[in-house]
């Protein structure tokens, strides 16, 4: 049992390394099968591939299959872009206030990128009631000054 965790261990930091090296044909090979298999992570950068069409022809269904289980398994990037995705209508309807709810998600992980993007959905109020008071709270949490 160890050794084929291992294997899997070893095949999913391959897929990583491949990834972070922008050799994505091959990521995409070495992730498929563990995206697969449930890993979030691989799940994780196989959305990201195939949204991109890094790798593999752009796949928007399977993009946003493969973003929102890594988003549902915790990844807090994941969990932006699938955000992302709701907010802009890519790869799935446009649902600002989905898009709230998953930008949340990742904020309450510490994630400053979505943080930052709530803030302004509140100011806007886009998927949300506007307020402002909402917007400056979590634009401090974000790290920004007083706007």
């Amino acid at each position: 049992m160890s050794e084929e965790i291992s294997d899997l261990d070893m095949a999913l930091s391959s897929g990583v390394t491949a990834f972070e090296s922008k050799q994505f044909s091959r990521a995409a090979g070495l992730l498929s099968p563990l995206a697969e298999q449930g890993n979030a992570d691989a799940q994780y950068r196989m959305a990201i591939m195939a949204q991109n069409g890094l790798g593999m022809l752009p796949n928007p269904l399977l993009a946003y299959t493969y973003m929102k289980r890594a988003a549902e398994a915790g990844i807090a990037l994941a969990q932006h872009g699938l955000g992302f995705m709701y907010m802009e209508g890519e790869c799935t309807d446009k649902n600002p206030e989905k898009a709230v709810l998953w930008f949340t998600k990742a904020a309450e992980q510490g994630l400053v990128g979505s943080l930052t993007t709530l803030a302004m959905m509140y100011e806007q109020g886009h998927g949300v009631d506007k307020d402002p008071e909402e917007a400056g709270r979590l634009y401090r949490l974000a790290g920004f000054e007083e706007r």
